[in-house]
């Protein structure tokens, strides 16, 4: 029988947004997906009308990294929730994650 040492997800999300908590971060699971092993997909508002969308990639090594999907800027059209619409449509066990943080910290970095 093959072990797969990775985590749940639905654990290491409660350990982000407990990240979170504890830093006085606003956060929240917008979307639940598979507890086991659903991809997650971070949205990131820097509360200045700058918002990064992050998914989930795994490196060659099978460690897990992060990418910037899209970003919405101020005084340009929105794309992160029409990105996360898409998604969810596509991916039943999507995880969606909301933050809110100036600083723009990803708490599962």
């Amino acid at each position: 029988m093959m072990f797969d040492e990775r985590l749940p997800t639905h654990l290491w999300v409660s350990a982000g947004l407990a990240r979170c908590s504890g830093d006085g971060v606003p956060a929240m699971v917008v979307r639940k997906g598979d507890p086991h092993g659903g991809l997650v997909l971070v949205r990131i508002d820097h509360l200045d009308g700058h918002t990064q969308l992050l998914g989930q990639e795994r490196d060659i090594e099978g460690a897990l990294t992060w990418r910037v999907i899209c970003e919405d800027k101020p005084g340009e059209e929105p794309t992160t929730f029409a990105y996360i619409d898409r998604a969810t449509k596509r991916d039943p066990d999507l995880w969606v994650i909301d933050i809110e943080d100036r600083q723009g910290r990803n708490p599962f970095d």
